[in-house]
């Protein structure tokens, strides 16, 4: 079975400046597999490589064995790729459904959306109540949901998250986690990229470790655990 994302020899850059640096790396099917790094490692850049919005200068990028490298965004989305930005990015002005209903937006049957949509309320309860709410009056928490909910709608096979523990409050962060367990375990790939370290290896089956722009590490949870530059990259 093809990778979901297999990156090869990745670099990018910012007009000089090198951002990503000779990254490889693989996330299996099914699994959740884990991006973890402090700021300005290079995390975001590799999401927006992946997605088509920085391309790369050298290296291959190929999602489920579809070489994508270069390729415009909308067609990597339409591979069965949905992404949940950092800090959530609604539209403040539309209503939660308007919100949710944006990310099938690639789908024409009005039924089938009819049926993700009752999927999302059915794993976010307080959506249904409050479908009809504009989304920029709601809650940090609340609007984490919407955004994971908008990506659900478009139904995609990978689903990469970009630091779904930002700017929440502990509880929250909790409940997102246990979201995010819950869409692995619906057979949908996840790709986490995120800073906070002791819960995401708590649910990541694999994960790299990204600093300056290099991957330092790489391995299974446990493995990153017990990893010497894991520990060097993030406690000093």
């Amino acid at each position: 079975m093809d990778a979901a994302i297999e990156i090869s020899g990745l670099h990018a850059a910012y007009d000089k400046a090198d951002v990503l640096i000779d990254v490889s790396l693989t996330v299996a099917p099914g699994t959740i597999t884990c991006l973890l790094g402090s700021n300005g490692a290079g995390k975001t850049t590799l999401i927006r490589a992946i997605l088509g919005l920085t391309p790369p200068r050298a290296g291959s990028v190929k999602v489920f064995g579809a070489e994508v490298t270069g390729e415009a965004t909308h067609r990597v989305i339409a591979r069965g790729v949905a992404c949940i930005p950092e800090g959530r990015r609604m539209f403040p002005k539309l209503t939660v459904a308007e919100n949710l209903r944006l990310g099938a937006y690639q789908e024409p049957s009005e039924a089938e959306i009819k049926r993700r949509l009752a999927e999302v309320y059915d794993t976010f309860p307080r959506l249904a109540e409050r479908r009809n709410q504009l989304a920029g009056t709601m809650s940090g928490g609340e609007q984490a949901m919407v955004s994971i909910g908008r990506g659900l709608m478009g139904k995609p096979r990978l689903l990469i998250v970009d630091e779904p523990s930002l700017g929440l409050s502990p509880l929250y962060v909790k409940e997102n986690f246990r979201i995010i367990e819950g869409i692995r375990a619906r057979g949908i790939t996840v790709f986490l990229v995120e800073q906070n370290v002791h819960q995401t290896l708590a649910i990541a089956d694999a994960g790299y470790v990204l600093s300056g722009g290099r991957v330092v590490a790489g391995g299974t949870a446990a493995e990153l655990k017990s990893n010497a530059e894991f520990h060097a990259a993030y406690f000093g």
